[in-house]
């Protein structure tokens, strides 16, 4: 033992040794600093023999002294501040939890007397009138399944509703309030609007960019309009990228309006990071389900046939791989019934009629568009994103034009969706261009190590027919593909070593699909070789 206790104060005793001395000299620091009556002691015997410049000295010392003693004592007031501050008497809190509850409950009241002035203005702009204890004709003795063909003005109820109709349920009561409200209206108040299921998609995008001109002061080139249009007909996500400015926003708002219904507007924020942010949460504290805007726009598609967009603006300035990532993967699941999203573990009584199993249905006329500004304050989109996306440029706005005043329309989801069909049925990618487009790809593998994934080119297979029907030709949708698609992933690649390569390619290019017929690739490596 003789042994370790030598060991043991020839090492951990000067470590103790040392943190006595730190405390020991916090004190002597504190003491000198404080003891003040000792300073003026040693300043009175030798200020007697200082010159002029050695006083200016002293009481630059003193004040500098001065200065230190201030600020410790207000960091030492802020200390013991964040201390009282976290000590909350047990009266006070229940008092503030008291508070939360009833601010919390005017909030949901003021949302559902919003919902009902929304649900009134929607009424009136279809011709109708609005009665709040309207019955209407959704009951179980009379319930109207309506097809495209139904006629105007009638109730309908979704086919693939909860089979629970059970009358109107106080929004309070509901943990879920907004989608109760949405319940209620579609309940009592809404009548199915007079689709035109005659238009054709041509004559829908000169339509829809004379609205957008016309009516909302917002200008986009034709094409712009069918990359737009045609990518509904193609995935379910669309990308709008480019500078500030240009309308990324705008678009698919101006699309909401035009075929009147609203776009919901979705503000992606830094900090998201899960699927919560976008789906929303119970709250165990108040017993409600705090509800989103993604979640009542998911939930409310449900209900009707008109197409419906939700914009995730600025969705890069957070990681999209991370919040979006449910989404990506049921958007790919091939069953239309296996597209849902889990909500709650367990249902109660009064939940929203759509909500099955804890469970929401993901309706086919749900479009998400995402836009992204590329800059240093927001995240690389990762290739998985882009691969299940459309992605479109705006990189400059389109110059003002003269144009004859067009209203919007109503247009069915299932007469958009048929009419996509038939022009993949007509306009199928001709044989000549898919030998081109197997050229391209070992093209890309023997210089680039670069090749079309299947899913590429089965949106490929769908784009360039629904371009077509647009009113654009095959080789613009090709040309189109490739560079969003295909010539994106250049950017993976260490391109300052590889310009001479670009070039190669750009010639490539015009041997094998003809001369400047694929403007956007081309114009899209020139502009790779300035960046790198």
């Amino acid at each position: 033992m003789d042994n370790f206790f030598r060991y043991f104060f020839q090492d951990l005793g000067r470590v103790f040794r040392a943190l006595i001395e730190v405390f020991v000299a916090i004190y002597d620091f504190l003491y000198y600093l404080f003891n003040f009556k000792l300073r003026f002691d040693i300043i009175k015997a030798y200020y007697k023999d200082f010159s002029v410049l050695e006083m200016v000295l002293l009481v630059v010392v003193n004040v500098l002294l001065v200065g230190l003693i201030i600020i410790l004592c207000i960091l030492f007031a802020k200390l013991l501040r964040k201390i009282f501050r976290r000590y909350i008497p047990a009266k006070k809190y229940d008092e503030m939890v008291r508070q939360v509850r009833v601010l919390q409950r005017d909030l949901m009241r003021a949302n559902f007397e919003k919902d009902k002035l929304l649900s009134m203005r929607m009424a009136q702009l279809s011709g109708m009138t609005v009665e709040d204890n309207s019955p209407g004709l959704m009951d179980e003795e009379n319930p109207e399944a309506a097809g495209d063909g139904a006629p105007a003005g009638e109730y309908v109820e979704n086919p693939n509703r909860n089979t629970r109709w059970s009358p109107c349920i106080d929004p309070q009561e509901s943990r879920f309030f907004r989608l109760t409200a949405v319940d209620n209206f579609y309940k009592t108040s809404y009548m199915l609007p007079p689709y035109d299921n005659n238009v054709t998609l041509p004559e829908f995008c000169d339509r829809f960019r004379r609205f957008a001109a016309s009516r909302m002061g917002l200008y986009y080139d034709i094409e712009m309009i069918r990359y737009f249009v045609a990518s509904l007909g193609t995935a379910r996500i669309i990308i709008l990228q480019g500078i500030s400015g240009t309308g990324k926003t705008s678009l698919p708002y101006a699309f909401g309006k035009f075929v009147q219904k609203d776009t919901s507007v979705v503000s992606v924020q830094p900090a998201w990071r899960e699927r919560t942010e976008l789906y929303g949460y119970f709250n165990e504290f108040t017993s409600k389900y705090t509800e989103t805007e993604f979640l009542r726009a998911i939930y409310e598609s449900n209900y009707i046939k008109d197409p419906s967009m939700v914009i995730l603006d600025e969705m890069n300035i957070a990681r999209v791989e991370y919040y979006f990532a449910e989404m990506l993967s049921t958007l790919e699941l091939p069953r239309r019934e296996d597209q849902v999203i889990d909500i709650v573990s367990a249902t109660w009584d009064n939940d929203p009629c759509l909500i099955v199993d804890g469970k929401v249905q993901i309706s086919d006329n749900l479009w998400f568009v995402g836009t992204i500004n590329n800059d240093d304050s927001t995240f690389a989109v990762a290739d998985k994103v882009y691969d299940r996306a459309i992605p479109i440029d705006l990189d400059s706005r389109a110059a003002p034009f003269q144009c004859e005043p067009a209203d919007g329309m109503y247009v069915s989801t299932d007469h958009l969706l048929a009419l996509f069909e038939q022009a993949k049925q007509m306009y199928p990618v001709s044989a000549e261009i898919l030998d081109k487009l197997d050229e391209l790809n070992d093209y890309l593998i023997k210089n680039f190590r670069l090749a079309f994934g299947n899913r590429i080119m089965k949106q490929l297979g769908d784009y360039v027919p629904c371009f077509i029907a647009c009113g654009g030709t095959e080789i613009e949708a090709v040309d189109f593909m490739v560079a969003k698609k295909v010539l994106r992933k250049f950017e993976s690649l260490s391109l300052g070593f590889m310009k001479d390569e670009l070039t190669r390619f750009n010639t490539y290019l015009d041997k094998l699909f003809g001369k400047n017929t694929m403007v956007i690739c081309k114009e899209y490596v020139e502009h790779l070789k300035k960046m790198y």
